[in-house]
């Protein structure tokens, strides 16, 4: 995610999700080798947001039928969720904001449901043991709710102003407005959507296009994207667009911008490059790791950020309001390597996504001819306010979106470029992107790696970028 300049650093608006008030049956024991089945927790346990995701269950997949009627702002659902017990279940938790599940069942058989506040809470008609695999299906419908962000803009389902389409898109939650979900990154799963409006209103989502059929006034877009997928990364765009679609490198690209924007002006013009940018970040991260390239530029001012969502980020109109900006093209292509294909595992993590983004503006900057990595690096550290708390390694949940994320982030990716030696830093970002590749990590992790590839014991090096309070001396 790329932030307009003008955001400022303010506190992130939480919204802790309540539990069922149902009691609980007791667990079943019958003997020693029966499963004791017991509820999955409420909340993947994350230290920053300890109430988004669920435990007690690894999803796979989700595949979404969708109707939404933008004139009435009503949408209805069908979410088929294939996901494997991770401990005997009694019942689990999926995250639901202000929609209502009308019939669930679990592997064909009616399960009982009940929600409070954005959590559903499905019990299915017998246990679910450890290891096993099952399918989840829910019926849900009414009218899908926004969340409002303090930092960024709004975020969740964002109907658009007179009825005419909306926007699903959002970080570090949204996916939950518009359909059932375990929603916390540490749980990535496939995507497949069908979703149907109005006739003549496009529809567009992430990965590969599987085409359009209208039937009776109503058409029908399809969408699948097969790589797993952190659920904040999915979105959809309802309206008026201008829909370009390509073949790169072999695969499928859809680059849409909105009619209300010019069709030559600046955001589409930076959406062109979307395929050159994204060529040469292969060069310095290896292999695109996605089925699809493409864009969206929407035209509602309540999305002041750009998104990363995955194989298709979505582009505010606040970044082009002074021409055409490529940088923010870079920053959020980047993120397909860093944030999407290899994700976050806690929300503490964050500059992870956004340094590595923030680094590669400097590298697309420099790959133009418009300064150096080194000077954007001395500019940044030149101007950057060192005594502002929390630092990128452990900003606090409040400042997951601040400037320490992303400029010191992006500084610390630098700095370690310059104290590891060019050699290991490249098999560094090569390694990192083809280990992790669909996966999740940890700053650990990438301490581990960039220690083993440079054989230096690097722990002062990333406490005094990483956790320090202290303005580090340039390396």
């Amino acid at each position: 995610m790329r932030r307009t300049a003008v955001a400022g650093i303010l506190g992130v608006a939480l919204v802790a999700a309540g539990c069922s008030g149902d009691d609980e049956p007791s667990p079943v024991v019958s003997s020693s080798s029966a499963p004791a089945f017991a509820p999955g927790a409420e909340g993947a346990g994350d230290p920053y947001f300890p109430k988004y995701g669920n435990g007690g269950y690894d999803v796979a997949g989700y595949d979404l039928r969708v109707r939404y009627d933008p004139a009435k702002n009503e949408l209805t659902g069908t979410a088929t969720i294939t996901a494997t017990a991770t401990q005997d279940l009694s019942r689990f938790n999926l995250d639901l904001s202000k929609l209502t599940a009308k019939n669930v069942t679990v592997d064909g058989v009616r399960a009982s449901s009940s929600a409070s506040g954005a959590e559903l809470t499905v019990t299915p008609a017998t246990g679910i043991a450890s290891g096993r695999a099952f399918t989840a299906v829910i019926e849900y419908g009414g009218q899908p709710a926004q969340l409002p962000n303090a930092v960024l803009g709004d975020g969740g389902w964002l109907r658009e102003t007179g009825g005419g389409g909306a926007i699903a898109l959002g970080q570090p939650e949204s996916a939950s407005t518009w359909y059932p979900v375990n929603d916390h990154p540490s749980d990535k799963a496939t995507f497949k959507l069908a979703i149907t409006v109005p006739a003549g209103v496009e529809a567009i989502s992430n990965g590969v296009p599987g085409g359009s059929r209208t039937t009776g006034g109503w058409t029908t877009w399809s969408w699948t994207e097969s790589a797993p997928m952190a659920s904040y990364l999915s979105m959809v765009v309802i309206g008026q667009y201008r829909i370009a679609s390509s073949t790169h490198q072999g695969k499928p690209m859809v680059i849409a911008v909105a009619d209300s924007l010019p069709a030559d002006g600046p955001a589409a013009r930076s959406l062109a490059a979307t395929g050159e940018i994204t060529d040469f970040l292969a060069t310095q991260f290896g292999p695109y790791p996605f089925d699809a390239y493409g864009g969206v530029a929407v035209d509602d001012k309540r999305i002041g950020y750009a998104l990363e969502t995955q194989s298709r980020p979505v582009y505010g109109p606040a970044f082009f309001g002074g021409g055409a900006d490529e940088t923010v093209v870079a920053h959020e292509l980047a993120h397909q390597w860093f944030g999407d294909s290899v994700a976050l595992e806690r929300w503490q993590d964050i500059w992870l996504n956004e340094g590595f983004a923030t680094y590669a503006e400097w590298l697309w900057t420099e790959h133009k001819g418009r300064g150096t990595v080194q000077q954007s690096f001395d500019r940044t550290y030149d101007s950057f306010p060192w005594d502002q708390p929390g630092p990128p390694g452990d900003p606090g949940a409040a400042r997951i979106f601040s400037q320490a994320v992303y400029q010191r982030g992006g500084m610390t990716v630098y700095a370690l470029r310059r104290t590891i030696g060019d050699a290991a830093f490249d098999q560094l970002l090569k390694r990192w992107t083809s280990e992790h590749r669909n996966g999740n990590a940890r700053t650990d992790d990438l301490i581990a790696l960039a220690e083993e590839v440079s054989g230096k014991q690097l722990d002062d090096f990333f406490r005094a970028w990483l956790f320090g309070t202290a303005k580090p001396p340039k390396p």
